[in-house]
């Protein structure tokens, strides 16, 4: 009797920021993503109230538009507005829950830049994000970032591209 071969966890990568706007840096990042990790679906997520922001964001229609021109062309891209219809502060810990709620058996892969991985313990229910999702790290110029300990952490092979929304 032969073995039948276990299906392969579906992969889905989770992309989120303000996008204010969406640049060329985040579009490598989700090209690297689809290319290097094998996913099955790349969630952009367009945060809502951004709770780590000082400045008020663009209006959520047209960040929302902003990525649908940004990302919409690549294959596998869902543009996920969860955020921008959610009442108060967006935290990814709660976008993380709801996907992992949708997919069960999924693995989830959250898509950060090394600023932010070098911030993460200042995030809300930071340690739920990392039991809800492998991190995948895109290394920017000059910022190296240790993360915390024992974390589950990929890194994403990203030419490097000094270029920021601000």
């Amino acid at each position: 009797m032969s073995e039948r071969p276990v299906p392969r966890r579906r992969r889905i990568g989770v992309l989120g920021g303000a996008f204010d706007p969406p640049h060329r840096a985040h579009r490598a990042l989700a090209e690297a993503a689809l290319a290097q990790l094998d996913l099955d679906a790349l969630h952009i997520v367009p945060t809502g109230q951004a709770w780590h922001k000082a400045r008020p964001l663009t209006d959520a229609t047209h960040r929302l538009a902003m990525c649908q021109r940004a990302f919409g062309d690549l294959p596998g891209v869902v543009l996920d507005a969860r955020e921008l219809r959610r009442t108060g502060p967006s935290y990814t810990v709660d976008t993380l829950t709801e996907l992992r709620a949708e997919h069960p058996a999924a693995e989830l892969l959250l898509l950060l830049g090394a600023d932010q991985w070098a911030a993460l313990p200042t995030w809300k229910r930071w340690r739920d994000v990392l039991a809800l999702a492998t991190v995948v790290v895109a290394q920017r110029p000059g910022c190296v970032a240790p993360g915390p300990p024992g974390a589950r952490v990929l890194s994403l092979a990203l030419p490097p591209l000094p270029v920021s929304s601000t």
